[in-house]
């Protein structure tokens, strides 16, 4: 019996959680993984998984056994997916992390158009608003808006990005005296609970010293798109990633305040694991990205 067979079966067996599941997945009885598993444990000489009739877990070993061997195959499969590059089209899955204001917002449709280009390429995408762990979690790419910080992870810069304070053009004219970052301490003000700044929006002071001001309002609201429309409103004024704000600052629906005031060293970045053998799918992936950002200015303000 060939030995990666057994592995990609514990593998399967892990991350569908359960004999069932994964045979379900991948079209293999229940009973034929079994056989894999328990002829992969009896080679290891260890146990591996903990199994009753309703409770399935990993032993101490079975932890540790999973984390390299999922690594090993991955690269396996990716050296396979390098020989192949020239010679075969694109396929396979590539799972996916991105932030759900990224997804759910226009730029959103970067990823839309990259599946309908590349057919036989099956994306499976996690909107969540957190950092996930690539490696632990079995992520081949994640989307990330953020300063980038120094990690063991490899980064490309997909584009600028931006947050701009904005309000609609009727909550301007009621409120005259809006004229410095500090001023609006005094002003209704949308919080956006996704951002890491919450209710202390950070500006330029003097000598580029940061300074905080501490904003409430009617609203508070893990959700950019909402917070959009309570600015649009006249609601408040809100705090805005710039693929949000950007159309509605265009069409006049909503101004923007204190822009040379607001920092712009952030970057939306595509993530992946340091590899060896980056897989062609998922270099083909963040390409694309890269590309549909520089032909598509209209729906981002920092390009």
């Amino acid at each position: 019996m060939d030995s990666l067979t057994r592995i990609r079966a514990f593998i399967d067996v892990v991350e569908a959680e359960g004999f069932s599941a994964a045979a379900r997945k991948n079209g293999r009885s229940k009973a034929l993984l079994s056989k894999y598993v328990r002829e992969l444990e009896d080679d290891l000489g260890a146990l591996l998984l903990n199994r009753t009739t309703r409770q399935f877990s990993l032993t101490e070993a079975g932890h540790t056994y999973y984390r390299t061997a999922s690594d090993i195959l991955k690269e396996i499969d990716n050296l396979a997916d390098l020989v192949r590059e020239n010679n075969a089209d694109l396929k396979g899955t590539i799972r996916i992390s991105a932030p759900r204001t990224f997804t759910d917002a226009q730029v959103g449709r970067c990823m839309v158009e990259f599946a309908k280009a590349n057919p036989e390429i099956r994306l499976e995408i996690t909107s969540e608003d957190r950092f996930v762990d690539l490696v632990e979690e079995g992520f081949d790419v994640a989307i990330r808006i953020t300063r980038l910080a120094d990690s063991g992870l490899i980064a490309r810069k997909l584009a600028p990005f931006r947050v701009f304070v904005c309000a609609s053009p009727d909550f301007m004219a009621s409120h005259p005296d809006l004229k410095e970052p500090t001023d609006l301490a005094r002003v209704p003000c949308i919080t956006d609970t996704n951002t890491r700044s919450l209710n202390n929006w950070q500006f330029k002071g003097k000598n580029d010293a940061m300074v905080s001001v501490t904003v409430k309002g009617p609203m508070e609201i893990n959700s950019p798109m909402a917070s959009l429309e309570a600015a649009r409103s006249g609601l408040g004024v809100a705090l805005l990633p710039d693929f949000i704000a950007w159309p509605a600052i265009r069409n006049g629906e909503i101004v923007s305040l204190f822009e040379d005031r607001l920092q712009d060293d952030s970057g939306i970045y595509a993530v992946y694991p340091h590899r060896r053998y980056l897989p062609a799918k998922v270099r083909a992936f963040v390409d694309f990205m890269a590309a549909w950002f520089k032909q598509n200015p209209g729906c981002h303000a920092a390009l």
